[in-house]
């Protein structure tokens, strides 16, 4: 009687004979909310709703019997009943219930929607302010676990030659680490995707586009693909391998609208990153010039870069200023190809030339200078050589006023100049380097530079011989 009449009254309602029943029917359609029984035969209304709590977290309950007491309407509520009703019932009350649920679940839904928006907007910003393609990917990925609430997460790019390459496989947080969930066929998916605008699957129907079928139950799978214009760039798929979680419609269309922001982002960082590339072949190429100039001088660039990095990081600076170092160290002397003299001659420079020796920083600076990207590198060039007492060139500057990485690169420069052969002497050992290092400290050096180097510099020197590497005697 009571399913005709809210039949009668616009609501879709299936009917089952007892609580086993009513699970069986919950596992093939997705339900608002659920009139219960409390007692029925084979399961009572009170396992029901533990039951419902773990297939149908998000349907309502309503308790029916006509052997109510307050101990067991607290308990039913405890349970998680949203309301109780007594019986004999009369028709509107249950209406009312029923028109009330359906209101909650409503509100539910609305505030659901705009929380999805907010963090739709949250994952753009986020995205979008990325030239890191890590970075990317994993604002993505969270925003698949967290948003979407899905177990697995799957990003396949590109790869260049035709093929597609799996560049992410991020399990959620609620999936068991021994879950076996078999392997996606991306190649099924991109021809689907390719054809389709996405690909939503719920159970077993998913399982097609699995080549090595998962050993838990798939509940549902959705993907869409990554776009820019026409162009297909490889896809993000997701799968529920929870109980009762299924991706809808909503979920779709968000996910949908993350892919199209990511493949932007994707695509950005890909160009950054050939960019990125670019630069430092720039930079080697100029570092190879430099050290082509005199076969003194061969290889110079690279051990300053090393000692260099290697006093950077016991100095603390953050990875962003050691690659800023590496590169400026690798660049220190470019402005030697405007010194027009022989800088490796046996015996000391006249004072003209050594006039015009000095004025290589400045060289340094005016070639970098047009060259925008390569502005960063710029002061570790220029400053090289002043001194902490004030006494270098070509700005007189001292202690703090010289950048830090101007202030390391001398104190590398130095050092690798000391314990390489020249034309004029042959390299001096290891020891009277480091002793010539503490002597100028705070003369010529940042006393705290020169005492991170000279502290630390045998146990670097232990790891590169560990590594293979030469190092001075």
């Amino acid at each position: 009687m009571l399913a005709d009449f809210l039949g009668m009254e616009g609501y879709i309602v299936r009917t089952a004979e007892d609580g086993n029943a009513a699970l069986g029917e919950l596992t093939k359609s997705h339900y608002d909310l659920i009139i219960s029984d409390l007692k029925m035969p084979k399961m009572g209304g009170i396992q029901l709703l533990d039951e419902i709590g773990k297939t149908s977290p998000d349907a309502l309950t309503v308790i029916m019997t006509g052997f109510g007491t307050v101990e067991t309407a607290i308990d039913a509520m405890k349970r998680g009943a949203y309301d109780y009703v007594l019986k004999p019932f009369k028709l509107d009350e249950v209406v009312h219930v029923v028109q009330r649920g359906l209101e909650k679940q409503r509100m539910a839904a609305e505030n659901l929607r705009l929380r999805e928006a907010l963090g739709l907007y949250k994952v753009s910003e986020a995205i979008q302010a990325s030239l890191s393609l890590d970075q990317v990917l994993e604002t993505v990925a969270e925003s698949c676990l967290s948003e979407v609430r899905s177990d697995l997460v799957s990003t396949w790019l590109d790869d260049g030659e035709g093929g597609l390459f799996e560049r992410q496989h991020i399990r959620g947080p609620q999936l068991p680490e021994d879950a076996a969930i078999g392997a996606l066929d991306h190649d099924k998916i991109a021809v689907h995707l390719r054809a389709e605008a996405t690909l939503l699957e719920q159970g077993p129907r998913g399982l097609k586009f699995f080549s090595a079928p998962p050993e838990v139950p798939l509940y549902s799978l959705v993907a869409v693909p990554l776009r820019i214009g026409q162009r297909f760039m490889g896809f993000i798929a997701l799968a529920s391998f929870s109980k009762g979680r299924r991706f809808e419609e909503g979920q779709r269309k968000l996910l949908s609208i993350i892919a199209s922001r990511a493949a932007a982002a994707i695509e950005n960082a890909r160009l950054y990153q050939d960019l990125q590339a670019t630069f430092q072949q720039t930079i080697q190429g100029l570092a190879k010039a430099i050290d082509k100039m005199d076969r003194y001088t061969s290889g110079h660039s690279d051990r300053v870069a090393l000692y260099a990095v290697f006093l950077a990081r016991q100095l603390g600076l953050s990875a962003f200023e050691i690659e800023i170092v590496r590169q400026s160290a690798l660049m220190h002397d470019i402005g030697k190809i405007g010194c027009v003299l022989n800088l490796n001659k046996p015996g000391k420079l006249t004072q003209d030339e050594y006039e015009v020796f000095k004025k290589h920083p400045v060289y340094g600076r005016d070639i970098l200078d047009p060259i925008k990207f390569l502005h960063p590198l710029i002061p570790g060039v220029h400053l090289h050589h002043e001194r902490w007492d004030g006494r270098g060139y070509p700005l007189k500057m001292k202690g703090n006023e010289i950048p830090i990485i101007a202030r390391i690169i001398a104190v590398a420069d130095t050092y690798d100049a000391m314990t390489s052969d020249r034309s004029y002497r042959r390299a001096l050992p290891h020891e009277v380097a480091v002793a010539e290092i503490e002597r100028c400290s705070g003369s010529q050096f940042d006393p705290e530079v020169a005492a991170n180097f000279t502290d630390k510099i045998e146990g670097y020197r232990d790891e590169r011989r560990s590594a293979g590497d030469k190092v001075p005697e």
